[in-house]
């Protein structure tokens, strides 16, 4: 009777594990093929020696070198239709802004200055777009320009570093990150927070103050919600998600390894961002909704900075 027994608890348990995994199986298999082949996304690396601007889809498949050049190129932001990608090169001896085809073909400087220009955005009207440049401060300010490099307006004045301004999505705010110096003690230190202004350059709003490195800020699609990258109590880099005032923070990758640079899915459902050590990087999503990650690159060195394209 008791053989009898344990054999159908034994039963049971295997019967109970099986289905576990099987439900388990179908999750991930469910999560991972929610991708339309038009969910592509642009991403650096460094695969074929130096910095190139590579495109593949969510899946990790289809990967293409779109700038396949000798100097080093970086960034990338889409137009709101899909049909170009700005980034920044220094192919001319300093760092100016180029746009190209989606394809990689017609790529055209149109910064085209002596100083060095770096982190463009592309408006969500698809008629400006915001950069950073050292042209009057050596520490960067933030500057905005119509797409064919005309009408060029400097929206901040002071002597700070700035980086990484992005648009809302009605195109009435930016945000972007302020190096801020403070004093501990008797040494001087420096911290990142998160900024909101006017697309004007007007009034100007702290969002972060926390300790540690904010930087890399996105407004979700929505416009509620922004992410960023910051560190943790421990000075580890993680991806951050907060309401759109500054409140309401929360740690979303919550691991051991160092991620950065987050970008909203089109329907805001998932995060891309760059994941893992300094002997190499990759791009990985997280589902926002069950925190479940997927790495979709694997090859050596750096792949990072992943955009979604827009639908």
């Amino acid at each position: 009777m008791f053989r009898r027994i344990v054999f159908i608890v034994l039963i049971l348990f295997i019967f109970i594990v099986l289905q576990s995994c099987k439900t388990s199986k179908k999750f991930r298999s469910e999560e991972n093929t929610k991708f339309s082949p038009n969910d592509l996304l642009s991403f650096l690396t460094t695969r074929d020696g130096n910095f190139e601007i590579y495109t593949m889809n969510a899946e990790g498949n289809n990967v293409s070198n779109l700038t396949n050049h000798k100097a080093l190129d970086f960034w990338s932001s889409w137009s709101p239709d899909g049909k170009y990608i700005l980034f920044y090169s220094n192919r001319d001896g300093n760092n100016e802004i180029y746009r190209m085809d989606a394809n990689g073909q017609n790529q055209l400087n149109i910064s085209n200055h002596p100083s060095n220009d770096y982190l463009p955005c592309w408006s969500p009207d698809g008629k400006q777009l915001l950069f950073t440049s050292d042209r009057d401060h050596k520490n960067r300010e933030i500057y905005k320009m119509d797409i064919d490099g005309s009408n060029i307006v400097r929206l901040t004045f002071n002597d700070l570093f700035e980086e990484v301004p992005t648009w809302s999505k009605d195109g009435k705010k930016i945000l972007f990150t302020r190096q801020l110096e403070e004093m501990k003690d008797t040494l001087r230190t420096t911290n990142g927070e998160i900024f909101l202004m006017d697309s004007s350059g007007k009034n100007e709003k702290r969002l972060t103050f926390r300790k540690g490195y904010d930087s890399g800020a996105k407004f979700s699609p929505d416009g509620k919600k922004i992410a960023f990258y910051g560190q943790n109590e421990d000075k580890n880099f993680e991806i951050f998600v907060m309401k759109s005032d500054g409140s309401d923070i929360q740690n979303v990758t919550n691991d051991i390894l160092e991620d950065y640079s987050p970008d909203w899915s089109p329907d805001g459902h998932w995060l891309a961002y760059s994941s893992g050590t300094s002997k190499q990087y990759d791009v990985w999503l997280i589902n926002l909704q069950t925190k479940n990650k997927v790495r979709i690159t694997h090859e050596p060195k750096r792949n990072e900075t992943p955009v979604w394209r827009p639908k």
